[in-house]
């Protein structure tokens, strides 16, 4: 982290321009990894990540009986129009968002948010939502970075937060949670938002150093001790299934109740997240992962399959899950007829470059 993030970030939080509470989590200091740390927890990361993200994105924003009626059940890169209809794995805002952070966190030694927030205005993003289009509108009229982002808990930044973990790994030190905190405001600048984003890249620093797999509870119970006293009681209700208008919370407290009664029922992945609905709102989305991670967190290719098959806003839910099950279990646990034809690009124009990224940040941030 450069030196003025800490004074940046406590400025924001004096001024009430962070849409968070000052958790116990700002408290915690993780630790650097150990000297033999294996990076291909790492890779795994941000290759689950663009591999749930290609897997996804040809059939996103279907519902799950709409998707299984036209392609059946999804397990490898669907043909894309993008690529002569070949069934290659091809990016979309996910991917390109956490690779342009992994990218620009490599140009500059660490994270620097201003930069990282130019950074996504650059070129053109596939499939951008709202969110991060009215960001940078605010961007290209003036607005400083801190305040462009829209106070929406969609999933945008959720989606590209991995990569914040990688800078922090030799040190360890509480900078990353201050990291992620403006990371996650550059284009959601809300309190369900950021403590998603928080209590996300706390699972993932937990998960990169795990000998085995968790419990399943230990998803539900991770995510709420991190997030409940950083996302406060907020008030959201879900747009659609049946829960809509049955519910008002914060994101922990769904994740606290629902979640967890679902895995008392046995819901399978379609059933639980038909219930809560499985969109971009971060109230579906949320539940969405932890629900799939405690029901296959261990089988690291089942987990992705039913976030691409099972949910609507798939491609997002898949690359949240990816990171996840990646940063558990390894690049050598992902299905390798899925590495080999993934293109690795970032835009229209650059094949293999999320390869090259994830061995320059190795060199960077963990080799030197």
């Amino acid at each position: 982290m450069h030196q003025d993030d800490r004074t940046i970030f406590e400025a924001l939080i004096k001024s009430c321009q962070i849409r968070i509470h000052h958790g116990s989590l700002f408290d915690n200091s993780p630790g650097p990894v150990p000297n033999n740390f294996d990076f291909g927890r790492v890779e795994g990361m941000m290759l689950g990540l663009a591999i749930g993200d290609a897997l996804g994105n040809t059939s996103e924003g279907m519902l799950p009986g709409e998707r299984h009626a036209l392609y059946g059940e999804i397990r490898d890169f669907l043909p894309n129009r993008y690529a002569s209809n070949q069934p290659l794995g091809l990016p979309s805002d996910d991917t390109q968002l956490a690779f342009w952070t992994l990218e620009q966190m490599i140009a500059d030694g660490g994270f620097t948010p201003e930069n990282v927030a130019k950074r996504f205005c650059r070129e053109r993003i596939f499939g951008i939502g709202n969110t991060v289009s009215q960001f940078i509108a605010n961007m290209k009229v003036g607005k400083p970075w801190f305040k462009s982002g829209p106070p929406s808990a969609g999933n945008g930044a959720l989606m590209r937060i991995a990569p914040m973990v990688i800078p922090h790994l030799a040190t360890g030190t509480k900078n990353l949670w201050v990291d992620t905190t403006l990371s996650s405001m550059i284009t959601h600048n809300d309190a369900g938002s950021i403590s998603a984003c928080l209590a996300f890249v706390y699972i993932l620093r937990q998960l990169v150093l795990l000998e085995r797999p968790p419990e399943p509870a230990w998803w539900a119970e991770t995510y709420v001790r991190i997030a409940r006293d950083l996302e406060g009681q907020t008030c959201y209700h879900p747009r659609g299934g049946p829960l809509c208008d049955k519910f008002w919370g914060p994101i922990w407290k769904m994740v606290e109740d629902k979640v967890t009664e679902a895995y008392s029922r046995s819901l399978s992945v379609k059933e639980a997240c038909s219930w809560w609905y499985s969109g971009a709102f971060l109230l579906e989305t949320v539940p969405s992962v932890i629900y799939i991670l405690m029901r296959h967190g261990h089988d690291p290719e089942e987990a992705i399959v039913r976030a691409v098959n099972d949910t609507k806003d798939n491609d997002t839910i898949a690359a949240i899950v990816g990171a996840a099950v990646g940063a558990l279990h390894g690049k050598g646990a992902i299905p390798n007829r899925w590495i080999q034809n993934l293109s690795g690009r970032t835009t229209d124009r650059d094949d293999g470059k999320v390869f090259d990224l994830i061995q320059t940040a190795k060199n960077k941030f963990w080799l030197t």
